[in-house]
């Protein structure tokens, strides 16, 4: 293995599998997958429904553990730690966004930032999140008073207080229209370029990978290729 790749690698996934068992029946989600993810990468996970993205981002974030294979983040060896340590793991180094925004409504956009900086080491300054999301005039303001892709932004600000290592965005766009979607995706760009966040992102909309560093397709389970883009283009130059 490459020493120097080595020495950049955030995550280092081997031999991954995963299988669930309902009953009789079996479901091989994920099968002898390989990976290196390097620090401050901007990676697109791109594939269709089932073919195994969301199953391998939730490995990676330590929110499932592999049936077999082996997953490092560092040194830290995801696939056999215990119940407390992945926590400790996702608290410390992990900020998720997800397809839906999971906000609490009856707290104001600063309150629903704030309340992840009690269980982070060494968070940055709650205005400063809201800041770097572009919401500061919107700060006071409850859930139910902002659009869509506000609430994604604030879900944004929310994962990236803690000044995560790695930034895991599930189908960030997926309820978004195309403008909107296009806001959220120059935010998550933003934090990877300024803050040197590794950014790793799902989507079946193979337009967004053409953002990323490296595109990651995946397809029943297995990656089927992986892509470098000589050219990244910015989230305003994209369409669909």
């Amino acid at each position: 293995m490459d020493t120097a790749l080595d020495t950049q690698a955030v995550f280092r996934a081997r031999h991954i599998a995963k299988v669930y068992r309902t009953g009789e029946v079996e479901v091989h989600a994920l099968r002898d997958v390989d990976l290196d993810i390097n620090r401050g990468e901007f990676v697109v996970l791109l594939g269709p429904s089932g073919s195994g993205k969301s199953t391998l981002l939730n490995i990676l974030g330590g929110l499932d553990v592999p049936s077999s294979g082996q997953v490092l983040f560092g040194e830290q060896d995801l696939s056999t730690a215990g119940e407390a340590a992945l926590t400790a793991y996702r608290r410390q180094h992990v900020g998720f966004v997800f397809q839906f925004y999971n906000l609490i409504p009856s707290l104001t956009v600063r309150e629903n930032v704030q309340l992840v900086t009690d269980i982070a080491d060494h968070p940055m300054p709650v205005d400063e999140a809201i800041d770097r999301v572009g919401l500061t005039p919107r700060r006071d303001h409850f859930p139910a008073q902002l659009s869509g892709g506000e609430q994604q932004r604030v879900a944004i600000a929310r994962a990236i207080v803690k000044r995560p290592d790695v930034l895991l965005c599930d189908e960030p766009t997926g309820a978004l229209d195309y403008q909107t979607g296009k806001l959220v995706l120059e935010v998550i760009a933003r934090i990877n370029e300024e803050l040197g966040t590794t950014a790793i992102i799902i989507t079946h909309n193979a337009a967004i990978a053409n953002m990323a560093d490296r595109v990651v397709s995946l397809g029943d389970g297995r990656i089927q290729c992986v892509e470098t883009n000589a050219h990244k283009l910015t989230p305003s130059e994209l369409s669909w």
